[in-house]
């Protein structure tokens, strides 16, 4: 009913124009062409799309067991990084004397990274994905760490990195006596090859001992590898080898004997299908103490609790030291803390006073979300006021960027 009456409406138009001017005659016919057209094509109603269902897929850490994690997609529709709630389950605890760290911000475009030296192969410093990178583009190319101490790797120490893999073959970490052991093959005690062709991580010793190969989760195995990025953190500790990727624990080794002194990144890359990896730390010592005995200490002083640069947001790979922290507080019911943020001497002071202590209040906010008493903690920033290294280095500067817990009566 409502077409015809549509139609009869159109019909009067017509009737109408063929009694005007001709300038008038073709405004008003196209008017009706326009109007016929609609009314013969109409529209199709718009519906609203679909809210998106969130993917959710379980932890999967060989001595936990945790919930379903829920991941989202950027704009691209790619997997974006985890977020914090992600990593409630994380137990990686960076060392507590950070030895050698490298964010490549100082080097150039094309060329290699000062605090670092070639082996053999070809590598090369690029900014890809808004990210300062060092691209591995060459077979089995081999860097290591400008270190001054030749044999800086302790029974305890800890490794972490960023990576991302244009091809199915990731970065694969080696350990050597000596730093003159490192060209070649067949020099490398243990070696730690991330993602194998497979959606597999290896651990290989050398000779004849007995390799160790996991498979990657589902959620960041094979193709969910590649074209993304992974934080990677290792720990070392007493024989006892653990293996973190992003959220998840892939490998946990009770008893292998690294018998080590340096180590080397590596990786089969190509020209346009670099490896890439970004973030370096290495750290000595174990870390935090356990949360199941009684807390003694006047302080903790804390490397694991990172921030996006200049700002006070917390990085997701922060809660294994975040979840230490709440460990202690819930065996010690009686202790407080102040929360102290730390900067090193790197900008104005003014502003990293104010910086620091935005990160402190951004720890207690955590902190609180997680089950803390609000009433257990204060915060105080004191920006680069209270140096523990020399701001000359690149090594003094990480490690005077901290938080501190002080214990108040």
């Amino acid at each position: 009913m409502n077409l015809v009456k549509k139609i009869c409406n159109i019909s009067i138009l017509v009737l109408l124009a063929i009694n005007l001017p001709a300038v008038s005659q073709g405004q008003l016919l196209k008017k009706i062409k326009d109007k016929a057209n609609a009314v013969l094509s109409p529209k199709p109603e718009s519906k609203p799309a679909p809210a998106p269902t969130p993917t959710t897929t379980p932890e999967s850490a060989p001595a936990t067991t945790t919930p379903a994690t829920t991941t989202t997609t950027d704009a691209s529709g790619n997997a974006a990084a985890p977020t914090i709630k992600a990593y409630q389950n994380y137990d990686f605890v960076p060392g507590d004397k950070i030895i050698f760290e490298d964010h490549f911000d100082t080097d150039e475009e094309g060329e290699f990274p000062a605090h670092w030296h070639l082996a053999q192969g070809q590598a090369t410093m690029n900014t890809f994905d808004n990210h300062k990178e060092f691209l591995i583009t060459d077979y089995n190319s081999k860097v290591i760490p400008a270190i001054k101490t030749k044999a800086y790797l302790t029974d305890s120490f800890t490794i972490e990195f960023d990576t991302y893999s244009k091809d199915d073959y990731g970065p694969a970490i080696g350990f050597y006596k000596t730093e003159g052991d490192v060209p070649g093959t067949s020099n490398e005690v243990v070696s730690i090859i991330l993602n194998d062709r497979h959606g597999n991580i290896r651990v290989v010793p050398q000779g004849s001992g007995t390799q160790t190969v996991v498979e990657y989760p589902p959620a960041i195995a094979s193709a969910n590898y590649i074209n993304k990025w992974h934080h990677i953190a290792i720990a070392y500790k007493n024989k006892r080898l653990k293996i973190y990727v992003d959220q998840y624990r892939v490998i946990s080794i009770p008893e292998i004997s690294l018998n080590s002194n340096v180590m080397s990144m590596r990786g089969e890359g190509q020209p346009d299908k670099p490896v890439m990896f970004a973030n370096f730390k290495l750290s000595q010592g174990a870390g935090i103490k356990t949360q199941e005995t009684k807390f003694t200490d006047t302080k903790i002083v804390t490397h694991g609790i990172n921030f996006d640069i200049d700002k006070a947001t917390i990085k997701p790979e922060s809660m294994g030291t975040l979840n230490q922290i709440v460990g202690i507080l819930k065996n010690n019911p009686d202790i407080k803390f102040e929360i102290q943020g730390h900067t090193d001497n790197s900008g104005a002071a003014a502003h990293n006073l104010a910086l620091s202590q935005q990160r402190a209040d951004a720890v207690k906010l955590q902190l609180v979300s997680m089950g803390v008493d609000e009433g257990r903690l204060s915060t105080k920033g004191l920006g680069d006021t209270k140096p523990i290294a020399d701001n000359s280095t690149p090594e003094g500067k990480a490690n005077n960027r901290r938080v501190e817990f002080i214990t108040l009566k």
